[in-house]
């Protein structure tokens, strides 16, 4: 072994971690067409109704505006009292079926979306809903006022137009045709939800202060309390008739992967777990009376580099970091801590990705380090860095996966590159804030995209201004073949196209991949009517309309 050269084993000795590296998952079915126009979830009256439903998902928001998050903390704990536009089925996590619009229409170009809204929908606070609402929502998220920066706005990039047509029929104008599954998927997200045009007004376009403003949601707000629990209840008002079956949601604020979580949960504190670790998780699956499931995850798990700061606007200096990460080793450190897979810079498990074969073939995934951090050296040296780097600032946030890999990163660093950094770690939701302000040499967290469609992701992670672009990448060439992807309609022309940029981020890095997570959930066998393994991210079903309690 060379000087210098992180040797596997003793790296993982160092760190007290073994295992395999998680298995990839294969693709998931596509959106439903226009013909789910008809499939609105409808309540079964043989379902039992009543009771408190204790769910555990993650630790407490920073803030209150949906709209601006990138964390599960905002939407997984306010989504019950939300609708959206369309909605992903809770039954399969995929199909797109009506919510808030009866139904909808594109015009044959594909350049008009026309939906037709219900009727007699109130708020909470007893207001009529009307395509006011929907207008003044959607002007925010896609051209949001000076001070307020939404992860969701370039999927609307498009639009160029919302006109009210009358109280209850909407048309949003496109200046270009977009795929019709991306744009539908686009107006399901569980994100945007429709909050009161009044709400805006009154707080100047900006939610992140005010814990309660209205929404139309199957579950309205009864009580809070900081950084612990959110107490909902069941609206009693709720325009689909029926639903929610429970009375009562208390939304506990519990870290993912933590010993918290997990034994909150299989002491049954709480009825259903979210983001668990893979030891609870296998306890949970063996415990008569408990289920368990897993899904895919909307997220990269990234370091960022600041690339207003020398030396990290050095293209070659970003690629030897990129190329001294040894991501098989990094997931196995986290094998007991969470479920995790190597990927590189488009998600794993998507058709337009790179084969994991042919992935591991290239430096940077290869299980053997050695010829990448031999390149990596290379490139350092190249760049009038091969006595290394000295007090970098690493922003960690306080999850505990990335604790431990910024330990991790923080040694392979070191020891391959002689690039030295201090840790300065932030609370979960903080880090957005710190991270948007350029608070840092280099940071470690997960962004979430909307859709797996490149078209998403390409322009909010590494879209120059993009909303998640925390390195303040910029990249003509890539930028340019990124606008050519989105208004590709041929599928195989779009996947070379994909391809290509892929390999302009490999060589001028615009964060590091170190892993795409899974995420692990566990119920008692009570709960009745979620069913995640089907699903796409934790982002679009998390309402708990469907969800029923049994005797």
């Amino acid at each position: 072994m060379s000087e210098g050269t992180v040797d596997r084993r003793t790296f993982l000795q160092k760190t007290a971690a073994a295992g395999a590296a998680a298995a990839l998952a294969g693709r998931l079915p596509a959106p439903g067409a226009a013909s789910a126009q008809d499939a609105t979830v409808k309540a079964d009256p043989k379902i039992k109704r009543g009771g408190t439903l204790r769910f555990g998902v993650n630790s407490a928001p920073a803030h209150f505006d949906v709209h601006q998050s990138g964390t599960v903390g905002n939407v997984g704990a306010q989504g019950p009292m939300y609708d959206t536009l369309l909605r992903r089925d809770p039954r399969d996590g995929q199909t797109i079926i009506p919510d808030l619009a009866q139904r909808w229409e594109v015009s044959p170009d594909g350049r008009k979306y026309t939906f037709h809204l219900r009727k007699g929908v109130k708020f909470h606070d007893g207001a009529d809903f009307t395509a006011e609402d929907v207008k003044a929502t959607y002007d925010r998220i896609a051209a949001p006022p000076k001070g307020v920066v939404i992860p969701r706005t370039p999927l609307f990039a498009a639009v160029s137009e919302i006109v009210v047509l009358d109280p209850h029929r909407i048309e949003f104008r496109l200046k270009e045709a977009r795929p019709r599954a991306f744009m539908l998927g686009a107006f399901a997200s569980g994100w945007n939800i429709i909050v009161r045009k009044k709400s805006l007004d009154d707080n100047q376009g900006n939610l992140r202060q005010v814990m309660n403003y209205p929404g139309t949601g199957p579950f309205r707000h009864v009580s809070r309390k900081d950084k612990e629990v959110w107490i909902m209840e069941r609206n009693p008002d709720y325009w689909n008739k029926g639903l929610p079956y429970v009375d009562r949601l208390e939304i506990y604020n519990l870290p993912p992967f933590s010993p918290d979580l997990g034994g909150a949960l299989l002491t049954n504190r709480i009825d259903y777990g979210r983001i668990l670790d893979p030891i609870t998780w296998r306890k949970a699956k063996e415990t008569p009376g408990m289920s368990a499931g897993e899904l895919n995850q909307a997220v990269i798990q990234a370091v960022y580099m600041n690339m207003k700061k020398t030396p990290l606007n050095d293209p070659r200096v970003r690629r030897a970091m990129h190329l001294a990460l040894d991501r098989h080793a990094l997931i196995d450190v986290l094998k007991d801590i969470a479920p995790m897979m190597v990927g590189g810079f488009v998600y794993p498990f998507h058709e337009y990705s790179t084969p994991r074969e042919e992935l591991y073939k290239r430096l940077g995934y290869q299980r053997d380090p050695k010829p990448a951090i031999q390149e990596a050296k290379r490139l350092m040296a190249e760049a009038g860095y091969a006595n290394g780097i000295k007090n970098l600032t690493f922003l960690v946030r306080d999850i505990i996966s990335f604790r431990h890999w910024s330990v991790a990163i923080q040694a392979m660093l070191k020891e391959t590159l002689n690039i030295e950094t201090n840790l300065r770690t932030v609370q979960i939701a903080q880090w957005f804030d710190e991270a948007a302000a350029g608070n840092f040499d280099i940071t470690i967290s997960a962004v979430v995209s909307t859709l797996m469609d490149p078209s998403d992701y390409f322009t909010a992670w590494y879209g120059k201004d993009g909303p998640q672009n925390y390195s303040f990448w910029t990249n003509e060439r890539f930028h340019t073949l990124a606008r050519q992807i989105e208004r590709e309609v041929d599928e195989g022309k779009r996947k070379t196209m994909v391809r290509q940029a892929e390999m302009i981020l490999e060589q001028d890095p615009p964060l590091l991949p170190v892993a795409y997570e899974k995420i692990y959930d566990a119920w008692y066998n009570k709960v009745r009517g979620q069913n995640p393994n089907t699903f796409f991210g934790i982002y679009d079903v998390v309402r708990w309309d469907t969800v029923s309690i049994a005797g």
